[in-house]
């Protein structure tokens, strides 16, 4: 019997739900994605704050088990369907590894080119001066370690790759220039090249300045 596809509750230009989306389709997995329209104010509405008190996307209705935040879920479908441990390794130094990124992907980058892109995207007047320094900073850490590696916690691609991706690879839609960091670039073409891959979606005309 054919299981019945996870559904993602998820706003469409949202890099934490482009991460469990990627995920999803990296591991095979059938999925129905439902949008919540934030301007009407869905994600505050009782029967979404049944799933997620926090009114937050992304959520997940795996046939009935229901998880939220973008990172819980990702180690959840990796935990339950990567019936090969690539995407989360079992070995301790290697999971610390992996959450050292997800830290980052919350942090540095979630308060640096993700901060200052959602200041473009919805016309905020907020200065975007720190934010923009942030994402430098983190993305002259990942130049680093992807000096030394493929991926950022190991050799081959992990869930500190699949978090971290979205809001790098968009980073310029927040004037967080890429050109500087070509380690980065090439990181961003080999997450790209993974079969499987789904791209973030395309921002529409008008909202990115």
């Amino acid at each position: 019997m054919n299981r019945p596809p996870i559904r993602l509750y998820r706003h469409p230009l949202s890099g934490h739900c482009h991460r469990v989306e990627l995920l999803l389709s990296l591991l095979g997995l059938p999925c129905e994605t439902i949008d919540i329209d934030f301007m009407k104010r869905e994600q505050k509405a009782p029967s979404f704050l049944a799933m997620n008190p926090f009114g937050e996307v992304p959520v997940i209705d795996d046939a009935g088990t229901i998880v939220h935040d973008s990172n819980a879920i990702l180690v959840y479908l990796a935990r339950r369907y990567d019936r090969d441990q690539r995407w989360l390794p079992q070995d301790a130094k290697a999971q610390a590894a992996v959450q050292v990124w997800f830290s980052a992907a919350a942090g540095q980058i979630a308060f640096g080119p993700a901060s200052s892109r959602v200041c473009n995207l919805f016309g905020r007047g907020d200065d975007k001066s720190d934010a923009i320094a942030l994402g430098h900073r983190v993305l002259a850490v990942m130049e680093g370690e992807l000096g030394r590696r493929a991926f950022l916690a190991a050799a081959t691609p992990t869930l500190a790759d699949i978090a971290s991706y979205g809001y790098i690879k968009v980073a310029p839609e927040g004037d967080v220039d890429l050109a500087p960091y070509a380690n980065v670039r090439a990181w961003l073409a080999r997450v790209e090249a993974l079969p499987g891959f789904v791209p973030m979606p395309r921002t529409p005309v008008g909202l990115a300045a």
